[in-house]
């Protein structure tokens, strides 16, 4: 990891990991490089039948699945980090999480204050991206229909079309790389089916919604049963039983912590949740 990083410290023009917490600019590419740090110091008896990440988490699904190689899927994620947080610049958006709700209530709410269902995470997980004053009234009427209501600490609406202006400067990116066919089956997360055209999908991803319930349901009619979260945290890992209750999840590192304190200080701080990003 000593060359990745010191080309992420390149890129960037400081190191990431200091900073992950003041902007998604930071923390894509600090998460990014745990990610594959985690990846990296997988048991090599490990190998997995599918992959797939959440949001930027699919940079390293792909480069796990030897589509993209670690170079470029640092390049693409501080790109993207950058982008991103330029499109969030002068703007007032947020995103808010509903708990408890099926997803066409959830649907119909975000209709109703013109917000955006950004993520179906797991049933009874969404969450809605938007103006912040909007978001404050589509929380009060979840709160009086006794519907649980969370603000999320992100920077932005991501997943919506508040993201637009990243797309064509990321698909820009995207023209720059080299991929290659996957080693295994990568679910998308914005159309919860293998990858077909990765550099169109991973830029029209940047504002379409995360499905990443559907994903999971995707993986398991592949045949997956046992599912290892090699990101930062176990934002995922979480969602597995949520969303597949016979499914087990696997903890590979339990004995070789040596690499852990770099996804430890990955970890992005409460202010620092700009998207769940890990391979699973």
């Amino acid at each position: 990891m000593p060359a990745l990083l010191a080309e992420c410290l390149e890129l960037v023009g400081e190191d990431p990991f200091a900073r992950a917490g003041e902007s998604t600019r930071f923390a894509q590419p600090a998460i990014f490089c745990a990610s594959i740090a985690g990846w990296r110091r997988r048991p090599r008896s490990l190998r997995p039948g599918a992959l797939a990440g959440h949001s930027l988490g699919e940079l390293g699904a792909l480069v796990a699945a030897g589509a993209l190689s670690e170079r470029d899927g640092l390049r693409l994620a501080v790109a993207r980090g950058r982008l991103m947080a330029e499109a969030c610049h002068g703007r007032h958006d947020g995103m808010l999480a509903v708990l408890g709700a099926g997803v066409e209530w959830a649907a119909a709410l975000a209709r109703r204050h013109a917000l955006s269902l950004a993520n179906d995470n797991a049933p009874g997980q969404l969450v809605l991206a938007g103006p912040v004053e909007r978001l404050r009234e589509a929380a009060a009427q979840a709160r009086a229909e006794r519907v649980r209501a969370i603000t999320l600490d992100v920077a932005g609406a991501f997943h919506s079309p508040a993201m637009a202006a990243a797309v064509a400067p990321f698909r820009a990116e995207l023209e720059q790389v080299a991929l290659s066919p996957p080693s295994v089956p990568v679910i998308s997360g914005a159309s919860a089916r293998p990858f077909r055209d990765v550099r169109a999908e991973l830029a029209a991803a940047i504002t379409a919604p995360v499905r990443w319930r559907e994903t999971m349901l995707a993986l398991a009619a592949l045949g997956a049963r046992v599912f290892v979260d090699f990101g930062p945290g176990q934002v995922l890992a979480k969602l597995v039983g949520r969303n597949l209750p016979d499914a087990r999840v696997l903890d590979p590192f339990a004995a070789a912590p040596e690499d852990a304190r770099l996804a430890d200080k990955a970890q992005p701080r409460p202010a620092a949740r700009p998207e769940p990003s890990v391979v699973a």
